[in-house]
């Protein structure tokens, strides 16, 4: 009765902090509008058929951009979905944040129980949710991809805990999980992968039974998320050359980096991203501090470890968001794919957390109670003003679903022989740069325009949609040489054609590497489906 107290106690203040959502409108965030007008997007890519959509046809000023294939598809189709079902996409954007933070609370929970026990994992669960940070994200900036991939790490160090245990379906979270990381945040999974292979580490050494199996069997659990997420990241990864990406995000570091004393107090405020709160929490200091005594008077070895490597972890992303670590950026340059050094807020989250954990598991039992209200109420509040969005944005449903004046980045995803930014709508879908002809539109979606064209003479024409690999003409049939770099059309799609009538196809198709990727991905579930069932029959023999 008392485990299933905690649990409605946990339901209950996991749910306090989003009864703001309940306003109508979207919250006024940096990245929530574009959030919703992607969401629309890919939403419409669904609707054409395309099971993985990649081409956004009504972002950048209606010239069309890949950005579906950069930026995190999970929180996209979950959205989807709800919007099938009758919500609005503001209120299925809303419920994506809703959803995903009490999932994410309850994931964290369960990880922590099994790890450490149930007051412990009562703790972990709520400074994984009560953290500032969380808020940040969620009514500051509006990042609705980091949100998400918050539920999955503690899933897959659950995952992980049960295989080193030799549980059921220890792999099978693993596998899963790691898929949900890749697939709802790029930078994110960068960060939390090192984590992971830590803290398969520290199970091979204090937990598992069988230490080769189980090392062998955990990474085969991640690379086969890798595979069933292939579809998203390896087109992401190996076709961002063609994008601004590197030229975008190489900004100056120098006025990124966080002071360290805002990582104790810093104001709530809605500013940007240097003015934002970086604060860790004040029961998560309170946690840090009596985790650094606890570490001298510990004897078991296994909590001696975890206590160390974790504050080594935390101290090391603070030190990382500091000016002072500016050389390390410098050199390493895999960490500028993070943009913004306090986005390793997230594994500050993740590290005050476990320690938050660990504290409460060194406590005698018969203050379980204590520490229970102790943790509720003090983290209540010291964050209970961060718990609503600056203001409310209501507008209609066409202004999200039709051409939407931004590309909902900062241009990063661009093509590389285009500009940043359009900036201005085009004059017709298709135009004529030079000769005479008429034109007639067949048909057109986000990825077919279909015309039938007469030219009088010898015409170029203009398809008023950024090139990006994928794309083709057609004339009659027949593949047809695009031009793209044209300095008066630059990165649009340029095309001759003789004298007579044609039908013209633009047609935008998988490359021979997202086909590739998208087999992988299909091998994956394949896989993990016949893992699951030659497991399954084994147990019953």
């Amino acid at each position: 009765m008392k485990k299933y107290g905690l649990l409605l106690l946990l339901l209950i203040i996991s749910i306090l902090p989003l009864l703001d959502l309940l306003h109508a409108g979207l919250p006024v965030t940096h990245d929530g509008q574009d959030h919703v007008a992607r969401i629309a997007n890919f939403y419409l890519s669904l609707t054409e058929g395309h099971v993985v959509p990649r081409w956004a046809g009504n972002l950048n000023w209606g010239y069309g951009h890949p950005i579906l294939m950069f930026l995190y598809p999970l929180p996209s189709y979950i959205a989807s979905l709800f919007h099938l079902i009758g919500f609005s996409f503001v209120d299925a954007t809303k419920l994506v944040f809703a959803i995903a933070y009490i999932v994410s609370i309850f994931a964290m929970y369960v990880w922590g129980r099994a790890q450490f026990g149930t007051i412990p994992g009562f703790v972990a669960a709520v400074l994984y949710g009560f953290a500032p940070y969380r808020f940040v994200d969620l009514y500051v900036r509006g990042a609705i991809g980091e949100h998400v991939a918050f539920i999955w790490p503690p899933i897959i160090f659950f995952g992980l805990l049960r295989l080193a245990r030799q549980k059921k379906f220890g792999g099978v979270a693993v596998a899963v999980a790691t898929a949900g990381l890749l697939l709802s945040h790029n930078a994110i999974s960068l960060m939390v992968l090192p984590l992971i292979v830590l803290y398969g580490l520290y199970l091979s050494v204090f937990e598992a039974k069988k230490r080769i199996a189980f090392l062998v069997g955990g990474s085969w659990f991640i690379v086969l998320g890798f595979f069933m997420s292939s579809f998203f990241w390896i087109p992401a990864f190996f076709e961002g050359k063609y994008t601004l990406r590197d030229i975008v995000t190489k900004g100056d570091l120098r006025d990124r980096f966080v002071a360290p004393l805002a990582f104790v107090y810093s104001s709530w405020n809605y500013g940007g991203g240097n003015e934002l709160s970086k604060s860790l929490g004040v029961v998560q200091w309170i946690g840090i501090v009596a985790s650094a005594i606890l570490f001298w008077k510990i004897r078991k070895s296994a909590v001696r470890w975890m206590t160390g490597g974790t504050l080594i972890i935390l101290f090391g992303s603070l030190f990382l968001m500091t000016a002072q670590s500016e050389f390390i950026w410098q050199r390493v340059t895999l960490l500028q794919k993070f943009q913004f050094p306090w986005r390793l807020l997230t594994i500050s989250v993740i590290a005050t957390s476990a320690i938050g954990a660990i504290v409460a598991s060194v406590i005698p039992k018969r203050f379980g109670g204590i520490i229970v209200i102790f943790v509720t109420v003090v983290s209540g509040m010291t964050i209970f003003s961060m718990w609503r969005a600056k203001e409310y944005s209501v507008r209609p449903e066409e202004f999200y679903t039709g051409i939407y004046e931004s590309t909902t980045d900062t241009g990063e995803s661009s093509p590389i022989w285009s500009v940043r930014f359009m900036e201005r709508k085009p004059v017709a879908p298709i135009e004529i740069i030079d000769g005479q002809a008429t034109i007639t539109s067949r048909e057109r979606s986000t990825t077919l325009h279909q015309y039938e064209i007469t030219a009088a003479r010898p015409t170029r024409i203009v398809d008023n949609t950024l090139y990006f690999p994928g794309w083709k003409v057609y004339i009659d049939g027949t593949d047809t040489l695009i031009e793209f770099q044209d300095p008066n059309y630059r990165g649009l799609m340029t095309f001759w054609m003789g004298v007579g009538k044609h039908m013209v196809e633009v047609r935008f198709s998988e490359t021979k590497l997202r086909r590739t990727a998208n087999l992988l991905s299909i091998v994956g579930v394949i896989l993990l489906a016949g893992g699951i069932i030659a497991t399954e029959k084994k147990r019953r023999v």
